[in-house]
């Protein structure tokens, strides 16, 4: 017969522990079923055995199974425990550990406290409020926007910006959102500092800027050689001229400009952040122009190499130039040195002869005399010879004279050669000695005609 059919009698629930409650009489009827485990019996076991724990055992009953009634423990004794676990509990929560590349920044009761160091600490747990901060990373974002220049032009700036934790305090108490606050704050500096300037300054090199200034001013480009061969070599400025109110000289000035007034608007705030370094990636015109802007370029380009073969022209023609009015001006000082020489040494002559004059008037107006024909006769093509009282016929030919160019053209021309050969003819014919009147007159002719 299964155990759960009426009439079973003696059978027993098979869950059934088989205990008694209270005494050991029987339950009656013959069925020991029992319930689910009473709680209040298992509270009731669960505060004998504390109180064993504890030292104080309760005084047994009369009955011989020791169930019976106990004398009362302490009531106070189970609480007292649960709160001493609690503490415990609550003590060893409230330690933490702060890495070396942190700062904790504590809130008791939600206000400021202290910032820890890193290391081992302790605060009460649900007292204290503890934040860690990283204090060593470096972090990093992008910001790519377009803006308008002050010559009411758009120009698309990209950069980053690097920046650490330097106030923890500042950081976590101050701001919200410190990473957002940044990105606002050097957002709205950005515009400030490339609507000050021109697109040509955001755009353009400091060099080429300052190369184009003096380009305008009427100066030459610099660090321009003095002679070029190629004009290729020489420097291609390829922009208009800047405006000349812009913030900024050049694009290379846009991150450093940036940073600085960027960092004082971060300390103004009270972000708790320092900038390390703000990159400018590339600036340019947006999209939807660059080929107009490009074209502008190239022109520009065409301009300047034409500017830079022209001075090269120059820089090649003005040595020339300047070569051949060094030698004119060397030529006309040696010519003036040599006129005012010979003036001094005249004058020195003059002066020595005018001494010697004063001294012997008779023998230096013979010597002068004798030098002043000497040097007449001297630069004269003629012949004056002296025949002595005899009056022999005499021909005198001047060979070394021949070959020498006249005033008008050749040294010897057909007329004296005809000359020479009748005067030749007539000498063979004539005798050396004695001689008419004729024959003198022939003669001198002959002299004349050679001597010329």
């Amino acid at each position: 017969m299964a155990w759960n059919e009426p009439g079973g009698g003696n059978q027993q629930d098979p869950w059934s522990g088989g205990g008694r409650r209270g005494s050991g009489s029987g339950g009656g009827n013959g069925g020991n079923n029992q319930g689910p485990p009473d709680l209040d019996e298992a509270l009731k076991k669960f505060q004998d055995k504390l109180s064993r724990l504890m030292g104080k055992r309760g005084k047994r009953g009369s009955d011989g199974n020791g169930g019976g009634s106990g004398g009362k423990g302490n009531p106070f004794i189970l609480p007292g425990v649960l709160v001493i676990i609690v503490l415990i509990i609550w003590a060893g929560s409230g330690f933490y550990v702060v890495d070396q590349s942190e700062r904790g920044v504590v809130l008791r009761f939600g206000k400021y406290h202290d910032t820890v160091s890193p290391g081992l600490h302790w605060s009460p747990t649900f007292v204290d409020q503890v934040t860690r901060v990283n204090v060593t990373e470096v972090r990093s974002f992008r910001q790519n926007a377009s803006m308008l220049t002050s010559d009411t032009n758009i120009v698309t700036v990209r950069l980053s910006a690097q920046y650490q934790v330097a106030n923890p305090r500042d950081y976590v108490l101050n701001v919200r959102d410190p990473e957002q606050s940044l990105r606002n704050a050097l957002d709205s500096t950005l515009r400030h500092v490339v609507g000050a300037s021109g697109m040509q300054n955001v755009l353009t090199s400091t060099t080429e800027v300052k190369e184009v200034k003096q380009i305008d001013e009427g100066g030459k480009v610099p660090d321009m050689p003095e002679t070029v061969e190629d004009p290729s070599e020489l420097p291609v400025v390829t922009m208009t001229p800047p405006v000349p109110d812009s913030l900024l000289s050049g694009r290379e000035e846009l991150g450093p400009e940036v940073a600085k007034r960027l960092q004082e608007s971060l300390d103004a705030y009270g972000l708790g952040l320092r900038l390390q370094t703000v990159n400018l990636e590339s600036t340019q015109a947006p999209e939807e122009v660059q080929d107009a802007v490009d074209d502008v370029i190239r022109s520009r380009e065409d301009r300047q190499r034409s500017i830079n073969e022209a001075r090269a022209y120059e820089n090649a023609l003005q040595p020339r130039t300047e070569g051949e009015a060094q030698r004119l001006i060397e030529e006309a000082t040696g010519y003036r040195n040599t006129v005012v020489s010979d003036a001094e040494g005249q004058t020195s002559r003059f002066l020595a002869v005018l001494g010697e004059y004063q001294q012997a008037p008779d023998v230096t107006r013979q010597r002068l005399y004798l030098d002043t024909v000497s040097e007449v006769l001297g630069n004269n093509r003629k012949a004056l010879i002296d025949v002595g009282s005899q009056n022999n016929s005499m021909i005198y030919l001047p060979l070394d004279q021949l070959g020498k160019p006249r005033a008008g053209g050749s040294g010897v021309d057909s007329q004296d050669i005809r000359e020479l050969e009748s005067v030749s003819q007539q000498v063979q014919n004539e005798p050396l000695s004695g001689g008419d009147n004729g024959s003198g007159q022939r003669q001198s002719s002959g002299i004349s005609r050679e001597g010329r």
